[in-house]
This record gives structure tokens, sequence and C-alpha cells, in this order.
């Protein structure tokens, strides 16, 4: 994990630091960490970023700025958290997934293929 980051921290700043870089590891990883002090650094001066996350909900609101958003009672999500972005699109998907699945019968009217 150390030298992971410790090569992307190398490489953003080769590139030229932004203070926007950064990286996502698992929460429980953070005791074992032993990064370099010219990472630990850049961390203390905001130039550079090591995010722990203890679940995945947590890494996707990290890397997206949104909530992932947790699924109510009726099976739905939050509007405009993630998982609702997700799951709307994956309706789509299945409605075009349906439309493409019809042929057209000879009087020009859609009909499902069995």
């Amino acid at each position: 994990m150390n030298r992971k980051i410790e090569g992307f921290f190398a490489t953003c700043k080769a590139r030229g630091l932004t203070g926007s870089q950064g990286v996502v590891i698992p929460a429980a990883n953070v005791p074992n960490l032993m990064l370099e002090d010219e990472v630990v650094d850049a961390v203390r001066d905001g130039r550079f970023h090591v995010y722990a996350a203890r679940t995945v909900d947590e890494g996707i609101a990290l890397l997206t700025g949104r909530p992932a958003g947790r699924r109510r009672a009726d099976g739905t999500f939050p509007e405009g958290s993630i998982h609702a972005l997700v799951s709307a699109r994956l309706a789509a998907y299945a409605e075009q997934l349906h439309v493409f699945g019809e042929t057209p019968s000879p009087n020009g009217k859609a009909r499902e293929v069995h």
C-alpha cells in the first residue's frame, strides 16, 4: 500500500501537484501506513490527499462528491444519490433491451418476440 501511494504521489508530483490529487484507501490500512516524509508533508500542506473509507459507499461519496444513498423501505434511493442515478440508468437500459427485443408486425405495430 505504501509503495502504491508513493508511486502515485511521484506521478502527480512529476505532472504538477494541484492540491486535488489523492488516493482512497481502506480505513483498516491507515494504522499500517509508513509513508515517505515528502508525501506526509504534502498531505499536511494540502497538496496531496490520503482519504480513508470504511465502506464502498464512503469511497463512492469521496470520489463523486455525492452521497451514495441508502436504500429506502420501498426499494428506492434518495434523489440525486449515486445509487439512484445508477438505478435509473439500469432501468433505462432494461427498457431499451425490451424495445430492442420487439419486432415490427406486418401492420407496422411492434410485437413481442417469444
